[in-house]
Order: C-alpha cells, then sequence, then structure tokens
C-alpha cells in the first residue's frame, strides 16, 4: 500500500500497521539516542547559527563522514546515510537514530562510532555533548529555537495542552528502542508487557535531578516534563490493557488525537486541533487524506510505547554510553524471548491503572528509591533485569568476541547493586563532593 494513497476507510489504516508484522527471523532492534549540547568555555547554549552552531557541526558532518545533508528553508535539519539519521530536536539536541539490526553489538557499535564522530567534529568548536535526561545548567528561555517548521508549531499548540510542554521539548534528552512484531497477538503482547513495565524501567535509567543549575526535586524530571505535555498524546494508554486491544484500537484512539499539521509540497500547515478523523471525513485546507499523512500523525503520538510499523519503547532518560548499549540490551531480552516476556508482565499485570500512573509518577520522583503496587520498585527492577538477561541466553545471538549478548546487561547490574538510579548518584555527589560545581557535573556527564 502506497503512502500516497487516500484514506477512505479506517480499516485501510488498520492494514496499515499491519503492513508492519515480520517473521521472526526478520526482527531486527533499533536504537535512538538524544544528547545535549553545551560550549565548553562559558557552559552556554549551542545556537543553531554561526561557526560554533549546530547547523556547522551537521555540516561538518556531511563533507566529513559522507552524510546526506536534509534541507529545509535552506537550512540542513538533518542527515542521513545507509538507513540511519541524525536529526535535529527542539532545543538543539542531536539524536542518532540507527538503521535496525539484528543484534546488540551492531547497536552498540553504531553507538559508539557515532560518539567518535560527533566528539571529532564538535570538540574542535569548544563543544562537548551530554548524557543526561535533562538539560541541567539551562531553562526553557535560555535555549534557541531550532529552525524547523513542524518545532515552530509545537510550540504554538502545545503550551495550552501542558504546563511543561515546552520544557519537554527544548530541555530533554532520551534513548529509546524499536522493536519489530510477528502478528497482531505478538504486537499485544508485547506492547502491554512493555507498557506494563515501563515504571520499572524509567526508574532504572532516571537520570535528569539536575535541573536549571539546582537539583530538580525529582530523579528522572524528564518523566515529570513529558507527563505534564499534552494529555491527547502522551503518558500511558489505559485501553492497551482491555482484553480487545489490538491494531483496531490504537488507530481509533490515534484517529481523535488532534493533528499538529499537514505537509503540502515540503510547506507545513497547521492543523488547528482537527483531529485526523475530521480530516479523513472532510479534508483540510481544500487537501484529503493520505496514507502519508497517517504516518505522520503517528509520529507526533507520544505514549510511553508508541506503534507505528514498529514498536517504540520510550521511558528511559539519556544515559552514559554503557548504560546506553544496555537500554535495548533489556528490551530484546524481555519483549523478543516469550518466557522472558511472560515473566516481565507477571510482575505488573496485577496493577490497576491508577497504580501504573501512580507508579510512574513515584520513580520521576524518586527513581529506583520509590514505591510501587506491592512495595519498593528496587527488587522489582532486580528482577526485571535478571529475566532479559535469561531472555538473551535462549535468543543466544553472538558477537565476535562473546557468546550472547548478556554482557550488555552487566552495566545494569552494577547500577542496581548501588541501589540508585544514575540521578541519584549525580545528585548525591552534587550535594557532597561536587560542592554544587557545574564543572564537575559536565566532566561526570559528558559522552
Amino acid at each position: 500500500m502506497s503512502v500516497e494513497t487516500p484514506v477512505g476507510s479506517v480499516l485501510e489504516l488498520v492494514e496499515y500497521l499491519r503492513g508492519g508484522e515480520k517473521p521472526v527471523e526478520r526482527f531486527r532492534i533499533g536504537t535512538e539516542h538524544e544528547k545535549i549540547g553545551l560550549r565548553v568555555d562559558d557552559h552556554g547554549s549551542v545556537p543553531y547559527e554561526g561557526e560554533r552552531g549546530i547547523g556547522a557541526i551537521l555540516e561538518k558532518i556531511a563533507r566529513e563522514d559522507g552524510w546526506t545533508p536534509v534541507l529545509e528553508a535552506g537550512n540542513v535539519i538533518a542527515l542521513e546515510k545507509e538507513g540511519a539519521a541524525i536529526t535535529l530536536e527542539p532545543g538543539g539536541q542531536l539524536e542518532l537514530s540507527d538503521a535496525p539490526v539484528r543484534t546488540i553489538f551492531e547497536t552498540c557499535a553504531v553507538f559508539n562510532s557515532h560518539l567518535d564522530l560527533i566528539r571529532r567534529v564538535s570538540e574542535p568548536l569548544g563543544l562537548i555533548w551530554l548524557s543526561l535526561g535533562c538539560n541541567p545548567l539551562h531553562g526553557v528561555a535560555d535555549v534557541p529555537r531550532m529552525p524547523k517548521a513542524r518545532y515552530r508549531i509545537m510550540r504554538e499548540y502545545l503550551p495550552a495542552r501542558g504546563a511543561f510542554s515546552l520544557h519537554m521539548m527544548h530541555l530533554t534528552a532520551t534513548v529509546q528502542a524499536n522493536l519489530d512484531y510477528s502478528d497482531e497477538a505478538d504486537m499485544v503482547a508485547k506492547m502491554r508487557t512493555a507498557m506494563g513495565i515501563t515504571p520499572v524501567v524509567s526508574a532504572i535509567f532516571a537520570n535528569s535531578s539536575i535541573s536549571a543549575g539546582k537539583p530538580s526535586g525529582f530523579i528522572s524530571q524528564r518523566v515529570h516534563y513529558w507527563r505534564h505535555t499534552d494529555p491527547d498524546r502522551c503518558g500511558l494508554l489505559p485501553f492497551v490493557f482491555d482484553p480487545d486491544f489490538g491494531y483496531a484500537r490504537y488507530v481509533e484512539w490515534a484517529l481523535d488525537v488532534p493533528m499538529f499539521f499537514l505537509v503540502r509540497d515540503g510547506s507545513y500547515l497547521p492543523a488547528k486541533g482537527t483531529t485526523f478523523r475530521q480530516f479523513m471525513k472532510t479534508g483540510l485546507q481544500g487537501h484529503r487524506a493520505m496514507l502519508d499523512d497517517f504516518d505522520r500523525h503517528l509520529t507526533t503520538l507520544f505514549p510511553e510505547v508508541r506503534l507505528k510499523r514498529v514498536l517504540e519503547l520510550r521511558g528511559a532518560d539519556a544515559v552514559p554510553s554503557p548504560l546506553t548499549c544496555a537500554l535495548p540490551a533489556l528490551w530484546k531480552g524481555i519483549l523478543y524471548d516469550a518466557e522472558a516476556r511472560s515473566a516481565a508482565w507477571e510482575l505488573v499485570e496485577d496493577w490497576s491503572f491508577e497504580e501504573r500512573e501512580a507508579a510512574l509518577e513515584a520513580v520521576s520522583r524518586r527513581g529506583l528509591a520509590a514505591e510501587v503496587p506491592g512495595g519498593p520498585v528496587l527488587p522489582l527492577a532486580r528482577e526485571l533485569v535478571s529475566i532479559a538477561f535469561g531472555g538473551l541466553r535462549r535468543i543466544a545471538h553472538p558477537g565476535e568476541s562473546r557468546d550472547d549478548e548478556r554482557g550488555f546487561l552487566e552495566p545494569l547490574f552494577e547500577q542496581l547493586e548501588t541501589g540508585k538510579s544514575p540521578g541519584q548518584v549525580i545528585l548525591d555527589r552534587w550535594e557532597g563532593e561536587w560542592g554544587g560545581s557545574f564543572d564537575r557535573l559536565i566532566d561526570y556527564a559528558r559522552y
């Protein structure tokens, strides 16, 4: 089905999602990771413009490493190469979306190669990049706006929907994993399990305890910001836990979420609150709904687990390199092994939706010290990582120097042995040996 096909029915949209199904032997994993830039000399944010700007960095990467620039109004806003992309986020964060690969060995090698590239082009300009879930020094007003039309429309629309929507856009960074599904039942089992355990995963990777130059009051400020961005399109989705959940339920929900924009001939047209259902029925600004419009609309929905033609698992803060490689390993070990997936779901199966919401709020504030239904989250986190370890052992995808991918979970076992989320470790050092030093924080957090 071509993305240029006019949309005539809900069933066509359901079949579009069904078209993402793959046989197990073709399952892949993709990783996306964002990072926050600073100037070394004055700790300032990095603008788009200028010789030390992000536009110059993107142009330099394109010249030196063979990436193809993507332009909007004459500005480089992204780079593409062999199925991967480097994209520009609203506050100048840079994101690498790697091409889907079979093993964690491959995705981690791509990530480390990307960091080498970013350091090579940035350090001569006096720029560094941080492995934190939230900008530790600057507020929304201090961060430059990037020249992308979609972000301008989002900045106009979102503040009426959530008090921290602009904070989310301009200050936060995440790492996420993208996984495949084989059929509708497989999608349901994976999405339900992933959304169910999201509070536990968010606690493990909570890493945004310093914000605007001081302790934020949260271990994951990023999670808190997302919870106050837009209730129409963000957070946990209650219907995912219903017995009749499937492609159709997700499509019906997506149809009633207001659109941000249309794209026609390279121009972004504000949708001004029109839902996709209304667009299908009556058109918008003289345009008919196309399958490409729906595909783009799906990318503007931000639940903790997002369904497109892959499953996007979105609950983790940006973290240091070893933990970044551990994130896709954790999700692969849990979701690509049926035994592990079932065991992970059993950890949270009995929670009510209200308890799931409360758990996510609790871990945003306290990380691995949070209380969730049944008790502390820390024992659940340890059990979850052990479940993933068993899943990776059964999957048994080898690498050049290791028997399988279980070694990528070792940083998580070490983290959990401390009993603290990464953001709690930073907060303790900030209030202790670092004495509130920005230099010590930046040295610790830089990639």
